[in-house]
């Protein structure tokens, strides 16, 4: 797993210290307050290819087909990160939406993973829920509950691109 200097920038795009914005989070010396740094962290792990952190914030319903292993062999680059939106997710709040848009680089080609995520804080602990991806073709089940969002199921592939199934990439 690649590591930062204590000095160096957070992958997630801050322009904090990594040691002051997601590395607490990573180290377990904190907790995120909001379902936003929750997301910026989980960012960061997949730039820093940090599974256990990415199985310790996920929902427990959604571990199962989760590998952490497989996080460390991916060679994925990312390479930014947008917050498009924020709904609710406050240090008051019990759940929140932050929509985001991750770049990344896999086999000399740029792409970009579009996608409005769901948060939940369950016994004082923000945790990622599932996403669903805007302007994806929508299925009729995610269409009927939010038109134009589509919800990728757990073993369908991965929109990032990667080839992967969803569950075992980005979910």
């Amino acid at each position: 797993m690649p590591s930062l200097p204590t000095n160096a920038p957070c992958p997630c795009g801050t322009g904090d210290a990594y040691v002051s914005c997601c590395g607490k989070y990573h180290s377990g010396n904190a907790s995120a307050e909001t379902a936003e740094k929750l997301m910026r962290s989980r960012y960061s792990a997949f730039v820093l290819r940090d599974g256990t952190y990415l199985l310790s914030t996920l929902a427990e319903e959604n571990r199962s087909g989760f590998n952490a292993d497989t996080i460390a062999q991916d060679r994925t680059r990312w390479t930014g990160l947008e917050i498009i939106d924020v709904v609710s997710g406050g240090v008051l709040d019990q759940t929140g939406v932050v929509e985001f848009i991750a770049h990344f680089e896999e086999n000399g080609a740029k792409h970009q993973l579009h996608e409005r995520s769901n948060f939940e804080r369950r016994n004082g602990r923000w945790l990622y829920v599932d996403g669903v991806f805007p302007g994806a073709q929508r299925d009729a089940g995610a269409a009927s509950v939010n038109p134009g969002l589509a919800k990728t199921g757990r073993n369908d592939p991965c929109p990032c691109g990667s080839g992967k199934k969803f569950k075992k990439c980005c979910g």
